[in-house]
C-alpha cells in the first residue's frame, strides 16, 4: 500500500511537471513563424545579394515554413540573365547547387523599395504598391526573422528602385511594429557596408529584437566566392562572407539544438579571421533573445545534415563590397579575346568606373574644404567618428537632404559613392545648413 502511494505521488510530481514545462514553452510552440528576405539590388554584377536569399530560402522551406510566410523581395533579373552561363539557376558557391527553384516572387522589379518592405514589415496591405501584396500578418505569439543583402553604408542601405532606406525610418518602423502587439521576438541579419550604423545608438532594448549585423558602423562588408576552383565560367561573385557564414553554418548544424548565439560566434569568427581581410561581425538589441535555438526561426530541421553543403568550406579570397563591381569589370576585361571589341568595351567600362571614383573623391573632397577651409581641418571633419554607442547623425532629415543635395549638383552616389555618407552626416552635425551645401556643392562640380 505504501508503494501503491510513493508510485501514485511520484506520478502526480511528473504530470505537474510536464504541465510546468508545457506552460513555458506553449507560447513559442504556437506562434507561427514569419520571414521577409531581401535583395536590395539589382544587376548581373550583383549576383552574389540574389543568391543569398535564394538560399536563405531554401533553408527556411527546408525547416517547415510555409510560402505564405516568407515573403521574398529581389528583382529576379539573375536567374535569366544573358550573362548568366547556367541560365534558370542560381548558386551561392562554386559547385553549389541551385537556390533558385521554388523561390516565391512576392516583390521584384520596381517593387523592390523601402515603402514596400516597411509596409509588408507592418503588415500594412494598403500600403504596398505592386507585388503579390503578402504582408506579415503576426501575431502576439509568433515570431519574425528579417534577411537583407546588399550595399549600404554610414546610416542607411540601398534598394534597386526608389529611395534609400535611412536607419531613422527603419528603427520608428521597428517601434511601430512592437507597439502593435504583434509579434513575440524579431531576429534581424544585415548584410551590408557599415551595417552596425543601421542599430548602433538607436534599437533601444525592449522591442524583442535582436539583430546581427556583417560589419560594425565605420566599415566594409566583403563579398566571397569571386574566383578560385569552379568558378572559370562566373565573372561575378557569387555570395557575401558574412551571409554565407551563417548560412552554411545552418546548413551544417542541428537548427534544432543550435542557439542564434552560437551562431553569432560562427559567423564572427569566420568573417573576420584577422589581418585587413573580413569586417567585425556586431551584435544589437535584447541579448536574451540570443539564446533561442534557430529553429524558432528557421523552422525545425527534420536532419542534422543538408545536401546544399558540403563538409569542407571552399577557400576564397574576400572581396570588399565596394570593390566588387571593379572585380567583375577586370574579369570580363580578361577573360575577353584579345583584340576583339568586347574587349575594347569592358576595358572603356572599366575605366569609366575608375573615372567615376575619382570624381566621387574629387568632389567631396573640394566641398569639405569649400565647408571648413583647408585639407586637414576637411579631411578631420569629414572622417570623424562618433563614441561609440552614439547614433550616426542628430538630424536624420538633414543626412538625407545633403545625400539629395550632392545628387543634385553632383550626381547619384553608386555602391562605391555611398561610403561618403558618414561625411555627409558630420557635415549636418557641425551645423551646416543646405544652402551651404548647395553652394559647395555646386563649385566643387561645377
Amino acid at each position: 500500500m505504501v508503494h501503491q502511494n510513493v508510485a501514485n505521488l511520484v506520478a502526480i510530481l511528473v504530470l505537474a511537471l510536464c504541465g510546468l514545462v508545457a506552460s513555458r514553452v506553449a507560447p513559442q510552440a504556437q506562434g507561427t513563424k514569419w520571414a521577409v528576405l531581401i535583395a536590395g539590388s539589382n544587376g548581373y554584377v550583383n549576383y552574389r545579394h540574389q543568391a543569398d536569399i535564394c538560399h536563405a530560402y531554401q533553408i527556411l522551406k527546408r525547416g517547415g515554413l510555409n510560402d505564405k510566410n516568407i515573403i521574398v523581395f529581389m528583382y529576379d533579373d539573375i536567374a535569366n540573365n544573358p550573362e548568366n552561363p547556367h541560365k534558370g539557376v542560381i548558386i551561392n558557391r562554386p559547385g553549389g547547387p541551385n537556390v533558385y527553384p521554388g523561390v516565391p516572387k512576392d516583390y521584384t522589379g520596381d517593387a523592390v523599395t523601402a515603402a514596400n518592405f516597411l509596409a509588408v514589415i507592418l503588415g500594412d496591405e494598403k500600403a504596398v504598391k505592386g507585388g503579390s501584396g503578402k504582408v506579415v500578418k503576426s501575431g502576439p505569439n509568433d515570431h519574425i526573422f528579417i534577411y537583407y543583402a546588399d550595399h549600404g553604408s554610414s546610416g542607411l542601405i540601398a534598394m534597386p528602385s526608389g529611395d534609400y532606406l535611412y536607419a531613422n525610418q527603419f528603427i520608428t518602423t521597428l517601434k511601430t511594429k512592437h507597439a502593435s502587439g504583434t509579434y513575440k521576438t524579431m531576429v534581424i541579419y544585415l548584410e551590408a557596408c557599415e551595417s552596425g550604423s543601421m542599430f548602433e545608438g538607436l534599437l533601444p532594448e525592449g522591442l524583442n529584437i535582436y539583430a546581427t549585423t556583417a560589419s560594425n558602423a565605420q566599415e566594409s562588408s566583403y563579398a566571397t566566392y569571386c574566383d578560385g576552383v569552379g568558378m572559370e565560367e562566373y565573372t561575378t561573385c557569387l555570395g557575401d562572407l558574412y551571409s554565407i557564414s551563417w548560412m552554411e553554418d545552418s546548413d551544417r548544424a542541428d537548427i534544432n539544438t543550435e542557439t542564434l548565439e552560437k551562431q553569432y560566434e560562427v559567423v564572427k569568427n569566420r568573417t573576420f579571421a584577422g589581418g585587413d581581410e573580413g569586417s567585425h561581425v556586431m551584435q544589437y538589441g535584447d541579448m536574451v533573445i540570443n539564446k533561442d535555438t534557430l529553429d524558432l526561426y528557421m523552422g525545425a530541421s527534420k536532419s542534422k545534415r543538408s545536401i546544399l553543403i558540403s563538409d569542407t568550406i571552399t577557400p576564397s579570397v574576400p572581396v570588399e563590397q565596394r570593390d566588387a563591381d571593379l572585380f567583375y569589370l577586370r574579369q570580363k576585361w580578361i577573360r575577353a579575346p584579345a583584340g576583339s571589341q568586347e574587349k575594347a568595351e569592358a576595358r572603356k567600362k572599366l575605366d569609366e568606373a575608375l573615372l567615376d571614383r575619382e570624381h566621387v573623391d574629387r568632389s567631396v573632397k573640394a566641398i569639405g574644404q569649400f565647408l571648413f577651409g583647408s585639407a586637414i581641418d576637411a579631411d578631420n571633419k569629414l572622417n570623424s567618428v562618433r563614441q561609440a554607442g552614439s547614433p550616426l547623425v542628430d538630424d536624420w532629415d538633414c543626412l538625407k537632404t545633403m545625400v539629395e543635395t550632392y545628387k543634385e549638383y553632383c550626381g547619384a552616389l553608386n555602391s562605391y559613392g555611398m561610403k561618403y555618407t558618414r561625411a555627409f552626416a558630420n557635415i549636418c552635425n557641425a551645423g551646416v545648413g543646405k544652402d551651404q551645401m548647395a553652394r559647395a556643392a555646386a563649385q566643387a562640380c561645377s
